[in-house]
């Protein structure tokens, strides 16, 4: 079985850079979920580790993305997965679930996530909080990372299972950001 515990879990912010983003048709819709997922994040006190892939070409992380950032984990890259240091770093916070989400698909994301799987840990991937320029490129990485054993879940499904139930006070603050 494999529910996401709060307790279990990190969440990755894959690239998710201003130059990059500019050529991402989904954008608004990925930015959107990513901010879902942190305040969740926030909720639960969740360890949050953000990369960028060669800021000095690409840019920071979006404004909107990196003001909701509080003192959380940047790992600065120029390879295509942010492995080893990013896995040495999510072993540091002794949990065993990462919820991956950024730019794009079929490059960053999933050479992340196949390293991640092959250290050991469980993977989730909101398919509605990642993104490529192409729908082909992003249909074939959510497909390649869901053969190797990740989850393709949705941030809205993230969201309740997160929850597990209404009534508390992270439901409230939840419930209408996924309306």
């Amino acid at each position: 079985m494999y529910c996401i515990y709060p307790e279990k879990s990190v969440l990755v912010i894959i690239d998710i850079q201003e130059k990059l983003m500019k050529a991402m048709p989904d954008r608004e819709q990925v930015v959107r979920n990513t901010l879902i997922l942190l305040e969740l994040a926030n909720q639960f006190q969740i360890p949050v580790i953000v990369t960028e892939q060669y800021p000095k070409g690409l840019g920071p992380t979006v404004p909107e993305i990196a003001t909701q950032l509080k003192g959380n984990r940047l790992i600065e890259k120029i390879t295509y997965s942010a492995c080893p240091e990013l896995t040495d770093q999510v072993k540091e916070t002794g949990r065993s679930r990462v919820i991956v989400v950024g730019s794009e698909t079929h490059v960053c994301v999933f050479q992340t996530v196949r390293d991640l799987l092959a250290s050991g840990y469980k993977v989730q991937v909101p398919c509605d909080a990642v993104c490529s320029r192409r729908t082909l490129n992003y249909e074939n990485g959510l497909s390649l990372m869901r053969e190797m054993g990740a989850v393709i879940t949705n941030t809205e499904t993230v969201v309740f299972d997160m929850l597990k139930k209404a009534g508390t006070k992270e439901f409230k603050v939840m419930s209408p950001l996924v309306k």
